[in-house]
Parts: C-alpha cells; sequence; structure tokens
C-alpha cells in the first residue's frame, strides 16, 4: 500500500448516528465514578492525608504526578489546535472545536487534583491572601487560571466566528495568546521542579523545554485518539489524510522528546557526572519499569507514525496510547525520582508520618520505592478522571463541537 493510498482510504466517517442510549450510559457512568470520587474525597478528608502513601520526606504523590500530567495533556490540544490558525496554515480537517474542548476538560482535571492533593481546601484563598510572587507555585495558580478562561474565551470566539459575529482577525489574535499562554503554563509547571536545587532529578535547565515537548506528545496522542472514536462513531466527517497528518506530527514530536530525555540522561549520567546514581535508578534500579515503558513505548509509536504501511487507524489509536503512557511514566519517574534518592543525612525522627518503610529506619527506607499511593488514593483519582469524562461527554453531546464550513 503506498502512502498516497493510505492517506486517502476512507475519507468519511461510517455512517452511524452518534449519541442515543450508549451516549447516556457513558455519561451516567462517569457521573458515578464522579459521586464515588468524592465520597472517597469527603473520607480523605476526615481522616487526613496520613491515609494517603505521601509521607513528610516524599509528599507529592500520585495527585500531583496527575497534576503534572494532564498540564500536558490540555496544553498539547491546545496548541495544536491554534498554532495552524495563527500562523496562516491549513489546521486538521475542523477538528479544532473539539481539540480545545478535550483542553478544557483537561485543564478542568488538573485543578482538580490540585484540590485534592490540600489537605485543607477550605483554606484555599490564603494561598492568594498570603501569597508569595516569588514561588513558581504562585506562578501555576495564575497561569493556568489565566490559559483556563483563555481556552474558554478561545472556543467561544471560534464558535461566534462559525455563526458570522466575530471576525477572523479577532480570533487570530486570541488563538496567538492562547498558544504562548499554553506554552507558558507547561514552562511554569516545569520550573516549580527545575528550581528546586536540593533535588538531582530535577535541578536542570532542560525541564521547561522537555515538559512543552511532552505536552505536545499527549496533547496530539489524545486528540487522535478522540478524533479517531468520534469519527467511527458517526460524529465527525474526517478525511483520512488530516488523521495521517497528526500521526505523522505525533512521530515527530515522539522524536524530540526522546532526544530531550537522551540529552539529559547523557550529561547525568557521563563519567564524573553527579546524576550516575539517578541513571542507575532509572535504567536499572526502583524506577526501571516505567523509564523501559516509556523508552520502548514511544519508539513503538514513532515507528508507527513514520511507516505508511502501519498507519491504519487502530494502529495509530495503539500508538497514542503508547505515547499517553510513556508520558504518564516519565511524569512518574520525575516525581518519585525526585525523592528517590534521600538528600538529608540527618531528617530528624524517622516515624511512620515522616518516611516510608520508617520501620528499617533511613537506610532501609530507601531501599525500595519511597513512594506507592494507597487505594483511596487511587479511587479518588479515578473519581477526578471520572469528572473528565463526564465534562467531555457532556460537550460532545450538548455543545456545537462538529466542525462546519468556517472550521475548515
Amino acid at each position: 500500500m503506498t502512502e498516497n493510498t493510505s492517506a486517502t482510504q476512507s475519507p468519511k466517517a461510517p455512517a452511524a448516528k452518534f449519541g442515543g442510549k450508549g451516549l447516556n450510559i457513558a455519561i451516567v457512568v462517569a457521573g458515578l465514578l464522579t459521586v464515588m470520587g468524592l465520597a472517597l474525597w469527603f473520607v480523605q478528608l476526615n481522616g487526613g492525608m496520613v491515609q494517603t502513601g505521601m509521607r513528610n520526606l516524599d509528599s507529592w504523590g500520585l495527585y500531583i504526578t496527575m497534576f503534572m500530567f494532564l498540564v500536558g495533556l490540555s496544553a498539547g490540544g491546545l496548541i495544536i489546535s491554534s498554532a495552524p490558525r495563527v500562523l496562516g496554515v491549513e489546521g486538521f480537517g475542523g477538528i479544532s472545536k473539539v481539540a480545545v474542548w478535550t483542553s478544557i476538560c483537561c485543564t478542568v482535571l488538573a485543578i482538580g487534583f490540585v484540590v485534592v492533593d490540600l489537605g485543607q481546601p477550605l483554606r484555599l484563598w490564603e494561598l492568594f491572601a498570603y501569597s508569595n510572587l516569588g514561588s513558581p507555585l504562585m506562578w501555576d495558580i495564575v497561569v493556568l487560571g489565566t490559559y483556563l478562561i483563555l481556552s474558554i474565551m478561545y472556543l467561544w470566539a471560534t464558535l461566534r466566528f462559525e455563526g458570522g459575529k466575530g471576525s477572523a482577525a479577532s480570533l487570530r489574535v486570541i488563538s496567538a495568546i492562547a498558544l504562548v499562554c499554553a506554552i507558558l503554563v507547561h514552562s511554569v509547571t516545569a520550573w516549580i521542579f527545575g528550581l528546586q536545587q536540593g533535588r538531582e532529578m530535577w535541578n536542570t535547565a532542560l525541564l521547561a523545554p522537555w515538559f512543552v515537548s511532552s505536552a505536545l506528545v499527549c496533547g496530539v496522542a489524545l486528540v487522535l485518539v478522540v478524533v479517531i472514536a468520534l469519527r467511527r462513531a458517526g460524529y465527525l466527517e474526517l478525511d483520512q489524510s488530516f488523521v495521517v497528518k497528526m500521526a505523522k506530527l505525533l512521530g515527530v514530536f515522539v522524536c524530540v522528546d526522546l532526544y530531550f530525555f537522551g540529552c539529559d540522561l547523557l550529561t547525568e549520567g557521563f563519567p564524573g557526572g553527579h546524576g550516575a546514581e539517578m541513571v542507575a535508578m532509572l535504567t536499572t534500579g526502583q524506577l526501571a519499569p516505567f523509564f523501559w515503558v516509556e523508552v520502548i513505548g514511544c519508539i513503538l509509536c514513532a515507528v508507527v507514525c513514520f511507516t505508511p504501511k502501519l498507519r491504519t487507524n487502530p494502529l495509530i489509536v495503539v500508538a497514542s496510547l503508547l505515547a499517553i503512557a510513556g508520558i504518564f511514566c516519565k511524569r512518574v519517574q520525575l516525581l518519585v525520582g525526585g525523592f528517590q534518592i534521600p538528600n538529608l543525612d540527618y531528617a530528624g525522627p524517622v516515624s511512620q508520618y515522616t518516611v516510608t518503610g520508617w520501620e528499617s529506619g533511613m537506610a532501609g527506607a530507601y531501599q525500595g520505592m519511597v513512594y506507592w499511593p494507597t487505594l483511596l488514593e487511587f479511587g479518588v483519582a479515578l473519581g477526578v478522571l471520572g469528572l473528565g469524562a463526564l465534562l467531555l461527554l457532556v460537550g460532545l453531546k450538548h455543545l456545537p463541537l462538529k466542525p462546519t464550513e468556517e472550521s475548515h
């Protein structure tokens, strides 16, 4: 099969009716997951954060890992939506509105994971009342809030333009601002970690561009999965050539991300380098499963994206899911790895409240994984993801997100 044939087969979605009973059942299931997550979150609030796997010396866990991951998903979706309009080039067949709505849902989830990570969410107002503008955490709060507002404005402006109530020039301006903010939101998230000088794995200037490249990988991959699913369900009529274009773009972003990863590993692990222990931890130590899933999964994704005979929709979905899983594993490596190597020789009393595996002392505690989520954390996280699925499905059902002539 030639590349041209691969790019043009199945120009339209199959004749199917989107929605109906199946969509309503999915919305109900997502709603039930959300309610379950809320119930478990109240359990966490009543019993305290000691019910989680987090401790004083490894104080971030699954919730902040998901926060980093979802910020990337959201930024990537908005970037591939706004960049073609800003640059005045052909987009991806009118899928911009779906990509932006997906981005908005992921941003809401990212904020949700920050909220459930707070031991006392009712004291959230203190972040603003006693804010430290010199802290990257405060920068992230400001940028993330601005980003969510801009994403909603961008979707609103797109819908107005398609309804004949806005100008192409104003939409292009909003697109440009949204694009800059999408890059900033992931850069600032990276600086929360990269400016921590006491953590060997985090303190690198490469972290911000690396976060942006990861955002592009998982953002494009998520949009591909959603678009192919909606195309199959009859929601979108999209030429296969646009799917192939996005797949090629995904392959490029995956290669760039692997390049950044390789540069970081070489710098850290070069003979005489400070990070040899960190590289050993990733490649053969406690975090090796996450490392190899990322590397092998991303390589397989690139092979599918760059091989014309393999660019069928089922394999593109598999490749996209491998890329998403790889970026999630990268987030696990980054967050857990930052705590895995102790940076204090004498950290005070060792107890069940300060360090995981405290019974074997400080040295023994770091022999295994310093953090693993509890069932409560998995349940709360599943509930937050249920909220995202609920928002996505309700939006697809009720918002005018289908492409129109103006979308192209």
